[in-house]
């Protein structure tokens, strides 16, 4: 019978895809926590209207004109 020589590169590709697939998990998993916290103050003034600090910057560049 032969004796087949070791494979390393075949090793090294294993161990690329693995750590490869779990730096993509993490990736994934990070991005999305970050999209989920908010980042404005909003005060609800009546039916499902919202104001942010966006709309109140809008409402001041009007009262300067």
């Amino acid at each position: 019978m032969k004796k087949q020589a070791s494979d390393m590169s075949r090793r090294q590709l294993l161990k690329a895809l693995a750590v490869g697939s779990a730096a993509g998990a993490v990736a994934t998993v990070s991005g999305q926590a970050m999209a989920a916290t908010p980042e404005t103050t909003e005060t609800v003034t009546g039916d499902g209207y919202k104001e942010t600090d966006h709309i109140r910057s809008y409402y001041a560049s009007l009262r300067s004109k």
